[in-house]
């Protein structure tokens, strides 16, 4: 049988840099809302060598599609990597609809999926430098970590982030690390493991789009070390290290990929406060 990668999100420029290089271990299986966008990845993998692609369309806000997506995946194979990608920035929608993507929608994928999980199978969410902007112990973190407890997490998520979209995100991108720390043990049951990866100002088509009508990405950027913007295949590079072997004793944390933005801007902080 043959090893099988679930990327959602998998059209986006992060999703298609991963298809990219996990695409030489084994069967990709890419998920996204738009089926014509799957289609243009799958054929512009396959100009690139990567012929083993399947895809499918998931709205992973809605566990049916989800289970419909897991159950492919099982049959293709078996789970060796799901690298989450999929979700909304602060420009994209409302506040409610990128908590209900962003967090529910994470639950549900690992919700899903943790039952295909076995000896070497690897989770890797997609969180983001946002996460680590709000305060990790919150009044709102058990909600987080906890995002099918019940149906009134939008509504108690939405009076934290007061209808802000960008606050939405990231307290979402947040509940994603705090979910990852929390399930670590679930997964470790299987010997499987769970990790985030956080990045920073990404060269993507989302990205762009965040630059465009966000100033403080501007802010973000020209406080960035490294001055620059970081690369889809520089968040490819960390997933390809973190789903295979080599990363073996890593999971239930968090790996920030943001060019030291986020420890600058700390720094920045922190200053400001004295």
């Amino acid at each position: 049988m043959s090893n099988v990668y679930v990327i959602t999100g998998g059209s986006g420029g992060m999703g298609k840099a991963i298809a990219e290089l996990v695409g030489k271990k084994g069967t990709v299986l890419l998920a996204d809302v738009n089926e014509e966008r799957l289609e243009q990845t799958k054929e512009e993998l396959a100009g690139k060598g990567i012929t083993d692609v399947e895809y499918q369309t998931v709205d992973i806000t809605d566990a049916e599609n989800v289970r419909k997506l897991a159950e492919k995946a099982k049959s293709l194979g078996t789970l060796k990597g799901l690298v989450h990608t999929a979700g909304l920035s602060p420009t994209m929608a409302d506040s409610k609809r990128i908590t209900q993507v962003n967090l529910v929608g994470t639950g549900i994928v690992l919700n899903e999926f943790l039952p295909l999980a076995e000896a070497g199978t690897v989770a890797v969410c997609i969180s983001s430098m946002s996460g680590h902007m709000a305060p990790k112990e919150g009044p709102y973190k058990t909600v987080l970590k906890n995002p099918l407890a019940d149906n009134v997490v939008i509504e108690t998520m939405e009076q934290f982030a007061q209808g802000n979209p960008g606050a939405a995100y990231s307290l979402s991108k947040l509940g994603v690390i705090l979910i990852v720390e929390d399930q670590a043990w679930a997964w470790g049951q299987k010997g499987a493991r769970i990790v985030s990866l956080s990045p920073g100002t990404i060269n993507t088509p989302m990205g762009r789009q965040e630059a465009s009508q966000q100033k403080e990405m501007k802010v973000l950027l020209d406080n960035t070390p490294l001055q620059r913007e970081g690369e889809p295949k520089e968040i490819a590079t960390v997933v390809d290290f973190l789903i295979s072997d080599q990363a073996s004793y890593i999971t239930g944390t968090d790996i920030l990929v943001d060019g030291g933005t986020t420890a600058n801007m700390r720094k920045i902080q922190a200053g400001q406060d004295n």
